[in-house]
């Protein structure tokens, strides 16, 4: 079983830590646990509880209302819920809640069923990047078991593969980008979503893959000659350093600009190269795609 804090659960279901101690206090549906230093922490059923209770709360529902009802009927009113916001939003919590119980099938089944109404598109677009923009924090701060993130990776991995192979835009640019995550980054998921964003686009992709030495970036760069590089920094093991990777890139391939995004851009605060940008956020991302 995996263990939460209450940092967690705020990045999880958007409440914040301050609305989540209060309603510690005045209502019986959680009931954290604390360390032998008096820090909160959480389990797998109370966090799924704050996922349906913040549902529920965001449509209408008051939460002295919710705290008076069974775990039945909390689930009957979510699923009733019609609009398509929070069918999406539902949809995401089922993925956490398969996640955090190791329920792989069920995680499988929900993207198909999915996939089989809505489509790949808009499986990619409307639940799957979603889903790994909540979930991120927690592989992140390791606070989810290693074999989770494994499991559910690859499941996801393979949907955005068929996503990928399926991509085309009657619309083509003359622009390329070189694809790639440096040594040490094996977090390929929002790779892969850029990947499929640029080819549904028209853009023309050379994808290399994850944990790339920089000679190998630098050979291809050299025979392909790319207008653009791309990589997206999750989180990479301890050898890694931001900064003598960007002076690496300035000193090698300096005539190619390199776009980074990623949850290590946010942290970064030293000087960026002239001819690397940062996108710290999915909609400067989407803006860079439209540029080209």
């Amino acid at each position: 079983m995996n263990t939460f804090t209450i940092k967690d659960l705020e990045n999880l279901s958007g409440i914040k830590a301050h609305t989540i101690r209060i309603w510690e206090q005045r209502y019986s549906f959680i009931k954290p646990q604390r360390t032998d230093t008096n820090i909160r922490y959480y389990s797998n059923d109370e966090l799924k509880a704050i996922l349906n209770i913040a549902l529920l709360n965001k449509y209408g529902f008051k939460i002295s209302h919710i705290d008076k009802m069974r775990p039945e009927e909390i689930r009957e009113k979510i699923v009733s819920i019609s609009s398509t916001q929070a069918q999406q939003e539902r949809m995401i919590n089922d993925m956490i809640h398969a996640m955090v119980d190791l329920n792989m099938e069920e995680l499988e089944n929900l993207l198909d069923d999915y996939i089989e109404s809505r489509g790949v598109d808009k499986t990619i677009n409307q639940i799957i990047f979603p889903f790994l923009e909540r979930i991120g924090i927690l592989w992140l701060t390791n606070h989810i078991n290693p074999a989770q993130e494994h499991l559910v990776t690859n499941i996801i991995r393979q949907k955005m593969i068929v996503g990928i192979e399926g991509a085309f835009s009657h619309i083509q640019t003359n622009k390329t980008v070189l694809l790639f995550l440096p040594e040490g980054e094996h977090h390929e998921l929002g790779l892969l979503y850029m990947h499929y964003l640029l080819k549904s686009r028209g853009v023309k992709t050379i994808y290399i893959g994850a944990n790339v030495p920089m000679k190998d970036i630098d050979f291809v760069t050299k025979l392909k000659k790319p207008d653009y590089l791309y990589t997206h920094l999750t989180t990479v093991n301890g050898n890694f350093n931001f900064e003598r990777f960007l002076n690496n890139v300035e000193t090698k391939l300096p005539q190619t600009p390199m776009v980074i995004s990623g949850l290590l851009t946010r942290q970064y605060k030293k000087k960026v190269p002239s001819k690397v940008s940062f996108k710290q956020s999915l909609s400067e991302v989407l803006e860079y795609v439209g540029t080209l």
